[in-house]
Protein backbone atom coordinates (compact mmCIF):
# COMPACT_ATOMS: atom_id res chain seq x y z
CA UNK A 1 0.00 0.00 0.00
CA UNK A 2 1.37 3.35 -0.72
CA UNK A 3 1.82 6.00 1.93
CA UNK A 4 -0.12 8.87 0.96
CA UNK A 5 1.96 12.55 2.44
CA UNK A 6 -0.81 15.17 2.70
CA UNK A 7 0.20 18.69 2.41
CA UNK A 8 -0.55 19.62 5.71
CA UNK A 9 1.68 17.49 7.43
CA UNK A 10 4.70 18.15 4.58
CA UNK A 11 4.04 22.15 6.03
CA UNK A 12 3.89 20.83 9.54
CA UNK A 13 7.47 19.24 8.96
CA UNK A 14 8.65 22.57 7.52
CA UNK A 15 7.57 24.55 10.15
CA UNK A 16 9.50 22.56 12.58
CA UNK A 17 12.58 22.56 10.46
CA UNK A 18 12.62 26.18 10.08
CA UNK A 19 12.03 26.89 13.78
CA UNK A 20 14.75 24.35 15.09
CA UNK A 21 16.97 26.17 12.33
CA UNK A 22 15.92 29.83 13.45
CA UNK A 23 16.03 28.24 17.25
CA UNK A 24 19.74 27.53 16.56
CA UNK A 25 20.21 30.68 15.19
CA UNK A 26 19.18 32.99 17.72
CA UNK A 27 20.73 30.10 20.69
CA UNK A 28 24.18 31.72 18.82
CA UNK A 29 23.00 34.91 19.26
CA UNK A 30 22.04 35.01 22.88
CA UNK A 31 25.55 35.02 24.14
CA UNK A 32 28.18 36.57 25.20
CA UNK A 33 25.53 38.75 27.32
CA UNK A 34 28.90 40.52 29.06
CA UNK A 35 32.76 39.89 28.75
CA UNK A 36 34.30 36.95 27.67
CA UNK A 37 37.80 36.28 29.55
CA UNK A 38 40.61 34.28 27.91
CA UNK A 39 42.46 32.64 30.19
CA UNK A 40 46.60 31.77 29.11
CA UNK A 41 48.49 29.74 31.13
CA UNK A 42 51.15 30.98 30.91
CA UNK A 43 53.38 34.27 31.87
CA UNK A 44 53.15 37.23 29.14
CA UNK A 45 55.62 37.38 25.79
CA UNK A 46 55.28 33.76 25.22
CA UNK A 47 53.72 31.83 21.68
CA UNK A 48 50.88 31.16 23.23
CA UNK A 49 50.33 34.69 25.01
CA UNK A 50 51.33 36.23 21.66
CA UNK A 51 48.70 33.99 19.72
CA UNK A 52 45.84 34.69 22.42
CA UNK A 53 45.60 38.50 22.05
CA UNK A 54 45.66 38.24 18.40
CA UNK A 55 42.85 35.85 18.72
CA UNK A 56 41.50 38.13 21.46
CA UNK A 57 41.60 40.98 19.40
CA UNK A 58 39.40 39.32 16.27
CA UNK A 59 37.38 37.65 18.49
CA UNK A 60 36.04 40.89 19.65
CA UNK A 61 34.89 42.01 16.27
CA UNK A 62 32.93 38.73 15.74
CA UNK A 63 31.49 38.11 18.82
CA UNK A 64 31.18 42.13 19.10
CA UNK A 65 31.93 41.84 23.00
CA UNK A 66 35.24 42.48 24.99
CA UNK A 67 37.68 40.01 25.32
CA UNK A 68 39.94 40.13 28.01
CA UNK A 69 42.90 38.56 28.21
CA UNK A 70 44.02 37.04 31.61
CA UNK A 71 47.84 35.43 32.26
CA UNK A 72 47.73 32.73 35.23
CA UNK A 73 51.08 30.74 34.90
CA UNK A 74 52.07 28.61 36.84
CA UNK A 75 53.36 24.94 36.80
CA UNK A 76 54.07 24.38 33.41
CA UNK A 77 49.67 25.99 32.12
CA UNK A 78 47.90 23.55 35.39
CA UNK A 79 47.90 26.43 37.83
CA UNK A 80 45.82 28.32 34.68
CA UNK A 81 43.80 25.21 33.77
CA UNK A 82 43.10 24.24 37.30
CA UNK A 83 41.36 27.86 37.25
CA UNK A 84 39.33 27.27 34.76
CA UNK A 85 38.60 23.34 36.31
CA UNK A 86 37.15 24.77 39.51
CA UNK A 87 34.33 26.58 37.33
CA UNK A 88 32.33 29.50 39.08
CA UNK A 89 29.66 31.64 38.12
CA UNK A 90 31.62 33.10 35.23
CA UNK A 91 32.27 29.40 33.62
CA UNK A 92 29.73 30.72 31.03
CA UNK A 93 32.10 33.25 29.95
CA UNK A 94 35.18 32.23 30.15
CA UNK A 95 37.88 30.41 27.81
CA UNK A 96 41.48 29.26 27.96
CA UNK A 97 43.96 29.14 25.40
CA UNK A 98 45.23 24.96 25.42
CA UNK A 99 48.33 23.83 24.06
CA UNK A 100 50.73 20.72 24.57
CA UNK A 101 50.57 21.75 28.14
CA UNK A 102 47.61 20.98 28.51
CA UNK A 103 48.21 16.86 28.11
CA UNK A 104 51.75 17.18 29.13
CA UNK A 105 51.37 18.71 32.48
CA UNK A 106 48.62 15.83 33.22
CA UNK A 107 51.46 13.54 31.98
CA UNK A 108 53.59 14.64 34.47
CA UNK A 109 51.23 15.60 37.24
CA UNK A 110 48.91 12.38 37.49
CA UNK A 111 47.57 13.52 40.54
CA UNK A 112 46.11 17.39 39.26
CA UNK A 113 42.61 17.89 41.29
CA UNK A 114 40.93 18.24 37.75
CA UNK A 115 40.87 15.56 34.77
CA UNK A 116 42.19 16.94 31.42
CA UNK A 117 39.63 15.31 29.36
CA UNK A 118 36.58 15.23 31.50
CA UNK A 119 36.06 18.30 33.49
CA UNK A 120 35.98 20.89 29.70
CA UNK A 121 34.67 21.22 26.38
CA UNK A 122 36.83 21.30 23.20
CA UNK A 123 36.03 24.32 21.29
CA UNK A 124 38.34 24.34 18.04
CA UNK A 125 41.95 23.68 17.32
CA UNK A 126 43.22 26.59 15.64
CA UNK A 127 46.53 26.64 14.75
CA UNK A 128 49.40 24.03 14.52
CA UNK A 129 53.17 24.52 15.20
CA UNK A 130 55.89 22.36 14.03
CA UNK A 131 59.19 22.03 15.98
CA UNK A 132 62.13 22.15 14.18
CA UNK A 133 65.00 19.81 15.38
CA UNK A 134 68.14 22.08 14.86
CA UNK A 135 71.71 22.31 15.56
CA UNK A 136 74.39 25.20 15.46
CA UNK A 137 75.95 26.37 11.92
CA UNK A 138 78.91 24.92 13.23
CA UNK A 139 77.70 21.01 14.11
CA UNK A 140 79.26 18.65 12.21
CA UNK A 141 76.32 16.94 11.74
CA UNK A 142 74.24 17.35 8.54
CA UNK A 143 71.52 14.62 8.59
CA UNK A 144 69.04 13.32 11.08
CA UNK A 145 70.52 10.10 10.88
CA UNK A 146 74.00 11.21 11.27
CA UNK A 147 73.45 12.61 14.50
CA UNK A 148 72.00 9.44 15.68
CA UNK A 149 74.52 7.44 14.68
CA UNK A 150 77.10 9.83 16.70
CA UNK A 151 74.86 9.83 19.70
CA UNK A 152 74.64 6.23 19.98
CA UNK A 153 78.50 6.31 21.40
CA UNK A 154 78.53 9.87 22.07
CA UNK A 155 76.17 11.81 24.85
CA UNK A 156 74.28 14.74 23.38
CA UNK A 157 72.82 17.58 25.14
CA UNK A 158 69.95 19.08 23.83
CA UNK A 159 68.02 22.43 25.08
CA UNK A 160 64.87 23.15 26.51
CA UNK A 161 62.18 25.68 27.32
CA UNK A 162 61.78 24.29 30.48
CA UNK A 163 60.80 20.95 32.12
CA UNK A 164 57.43 19.78 29.99
CA UNK A 165 57.23 22.17 27.07
CA UNK A 166 56.79 20.33 24.37
CA UNK A 167 60.42 21.59 23.05
CA UNK A 168 61.53 19.38 26.06
CA UNK A 169 58.76 16.28 25.54
CA UNK A 170 59.98 16.06 21.78
CA UNK A 171 63.75 16.04 22.77
CA UNK A 172 62.44 12.75 25.10
CA UNK A 173 60.37 10.80 22.75
CA UNK A 174 63.59 11.41 19.95
CA UNK A 175 66.14 10.26 22.58
CA UNK A 176 63.54 7.11 23.57
CA UNK A 177 62.36 6.24 19.92
CA UNK A 178 66.25 6.35 18.51
CA UNK A 179 68.21 4.64 21.69
CA UNK A 180 70.26 7.90 21.62
CA UNK A 181 72.43 9.27 24.21
CA UNK A 182 71.27 12.41 25.36
CA UNK A 183 70.87 14.52 28.53
CA UNK A 184 68.17 17.37 28.21
CA UNK A 185 69.79 20.71 30.04
CA UNK A 186 66.71 23.10 30.84
CA UNK A 187 66.53 26.68 30.39
CA UNK A 188 64.30 29.49 31.62
CA UNK A 189 61.86 29.61 28.64
CA UNK A 190 63.48 29.56 24.94
CA UNK A 191 64.70 33.17 24.80
CA UNK A 192 67.26 31.75 27.84
CA UNK A 193 68.14 28.61 25.49
CA UNK A 194 68.56 30.14 22.14
CA UNK A 195 72.23 31.95 22.89
CA UNK A 196 73.53 28.33 24.36
CA UNK A 197 72.45 26.68 20.74
CA UNK A 198 73.58 29.05 19.04
CA UNK A 199 76.71 29.26 20.76
CA UNK A 200 77.43 25.41 20.43
CA UNK A 201 77.44 24.68 23.92
CA UNK A 202 74.08 22.53 23.38
CA UNK A 203 74.23 20.20 20.67
CA UNK A 204 70.61 19.98 19.35
CA UNK A 205 67.14 21.27 20.18
CA UNK A 206 63.51 20.43 19.27
CA UNK A 207 62.43 24.23 18.95
CA UNK A 208 59.24 26.37 18.01
CA UNK A 209 59.48 27.28 14.28
CA UNK A 210 59.06 30.82 15.31
CA UNK A 211 61.66 31.17 17.59
CA UNK A 212 64.33 29.31 15.06
CA UNK A 213 63.02 30.01 11.58
CA UNK A 214 64.61 33.28 11.28
CA UNK A 215 68.36 31.59 12.63
CA UNK A 216 67.52 29.11 10.05
CA UNK A 217 67.49 31.44 7.06
CA UNK A 218 70.10 33.47 8.14
CA UNK A 219 72.46 30.27 8.54
CA UNK A 220 73.18 30.79 12.23
CA UNK A 221 71.16 27.22 12.62
CA UNK A 222 70.61 24.49 10.96
CA UNK A 223 67.95 22.54 10.45
CA UNK A 224 67.89 18.43 10.12
CA UNK A 225 64.06 18.10 10.72
CA UNK A 226 60.57 19.25 11.29
CA UNK A 227 58.57 17.44 13.63
CA UNK A 228 54.86 17.62 11.98
CA UNK A 229 53.41 14.56 9.90
CA UNK A 230 53.98 16.50 6.83
CA UNK A 231 56.79 19.35 5.28
CA UNK A 232 56.45 22.65 6.36
CA UNK A 233 55.66 25.12 3.57
CA UNK A 234 57.76 27.34 5.24
CA UNK A 235 60.68 25.01 5.24
CA UNK A 236 59.68 22.60 2.12
CA UNK A 237 63.25 21.17 1.45
CA UNK A 238 63.44 20.22 5.26
CA UNK A 239 62.49 16.51 5.78
CA UNK A 240 59.79 15.53 8.42
CA UNK A 241 61.36 13.17 10.94
CA UNK A 242 58.73 10.27 10.22
CA UNK A 243 60.21 10.01 6.43
CA UNK A 244 63.43 8.98 7.60
CA UNK A 245 62.60 5.98 7.79
CA UNK A 246 64.85 4.44 10.25
CA UNK A 247 65.21 4.11 14.02
CA UNK A 248 61.53 4.05 14.67
CA UNK A 249 61.20 7.55 13.69
CA UNK A 250 58.28 6.48 11.31
CA UNK A 251 56.52 6.77 15.01
CA UNK A 252 57.42 10.42 15.47
CA UNK A 253 54.89 13.30 14.73
CA UNK A 254 54.53 15.96 17.33
CA UNK A 255 53.27 19.62 17.01
CA UNK A 256 52.61 22.45 18.69
CA UNK A 257 48.71 23.05 18.87
CA UNK A 258 46.80 25.60 19.98
CA UNK A 259 43.16 25.72 20.56
CA UNK A 260 40.14 26.72 22.57
CA UNK A 261 38.56 25.30 25.67
CA UNK A 262 36.29 25.66 28.20
CA UNK A 263 34.35 24.35 31.15
CA UNK A 264 32.25 21.86 30.99
CA UNK A 265 29.46 24.07 32.27
CA UNK A 266 30.24 26.06 29.32
CA UNK A 267 26.68 26.62 27.34
CA UNK A 268 25.27 25.67 23.91
CA UNK A 269 24.64 28.54 23.09
CA UNK A 270 28.39 30.07 23.51
CA UNK A 271 29.51 26.80 21.99
CA UNK A 272 27.78 27.74 18.93
CA UNK A 273 29.05 31.21 18.93
CA UNK A 274 32.55 30.52 19.14
CA UNK A 275 32.26 28.23 16.46
CA UNK A 276 30.82 31.33 14.37
CA UNK A 277 33.23 33.55 15.65
CA UNK A 278 36.39 30.95 14.95
CA UNK A 279 35.25 30.77 11.20
CA UNK A 280 35.28 33.96 11.01
CA UNK A 281 38.33 35.00 12.91
CA UNK A 282 40.33 32.15 10.52
CA UNK A 283 39.43 33.36 7.41
CA UNK A 284 40.27 36.82 7.97
CA UNK A 285 43.50 37.50 5.71
CA UNK A 286 44.75 39.49 8.92
CA UNK A 287 44.77 35.87 11.03
CA UNK A 288 46.43 33.90 8.03
CA UNK A 289 49.24 36.70 7.68
CA UNK A 290 49.77 36.05 11.38
CA UNK A 291 49.63 32.29 11.34
CA UNK A 292 52.20 32.39 8.48
CA UNK A 293 54.80 34.44 10.45
CA UNK A 294 54.64 32.18 13.24
CA UNK A 295 55.16 29.08 10.64
CA UNK A 296 51.99 27.69 11.50
CA UNK A 297 49.04 26.01 9.60
CA UNK A 298 45.42 26.33 10.80
CA UNK A 299 44.14 23.47 12.82
CA UNK A 300 42.08 21.11 11.47
CA UNK A 301 39.73 19.19 14.43
CA UNK A 302 36.94 21.26 16.25
CA UNK A 303 34.22 19.41 18.62
CA UNK A 304 34.45 15.65 19.32
CA UNK A 305 37.31 15.60 16.97
CA UNK A 306 39.55 17.84 19.28
CA UNK A 307 38.27 15.89 22.21
CA UNK A 308 39.64 12.55 20.63
CA UNK A 309 42.83 14.57 19.21
CA UNK A 310 43.47 15.90 23.11
CA UNK A 311 42.76 11.83 24.27
CA UNK A 312 45.45 10.74 22.04
CA UNK A 313 47.97 13.64 22.93
CA UNK A 314 47.72 12.44 26.46
CA UNK A 315 48.26 8.97 26.25
CA UNK A 316 51.48 9.47 24.01
CA UNK A 317 53.06 11.93 26.68
CA UNK A 318 52.22 9.55 29.57
CA UNK A 319 54.22 6.77 28.07
CA UNK A 320 56.92 9.08 27.17
CA UNK A 321 56.88 10.55 30.77
CA UNK A 322 56.99 7.47 32.40
CA UNK A 323 59.92 6.08 30.17
CA UNK A 324 62.22 9.52 31.02
CA UNK A 325 61.39 9.17 34.27
CA UNK A 326 60.00 12.35 34.97
CA UNK A 327 56.17 11.80 35.69
CA UNK A 328 55.78 13.10 39.59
Amino acid sequence: MKKIVSATCIAACSSTLLLAASLSTANAADWPTGDVRLVVPYAPGGTTDVLSRRVADLLQDALDANVIVENRPGAGSTVGTGRLARGGRDADHTLLMASPGHTIGAAIYPDLAYDPVEDFVFIQNIIDIPNVMVVPASSPYNTVVEFIEAAQDENMAFSHSGVGSSIHMSGELFKTLTGSQMTAVPFAGSGAALPALLGGDVDVSFENMPTVYSHIKSGDLRALAVTSAERSPYLPEVPTLSEIGEYNLDQFTTTAWFGLIAHKSFPEEGYEAMQEALDEVMERQEFQDFAEQLGAQAGQVEGEAFKQFVIDDLARWEEVAQQAGISQ
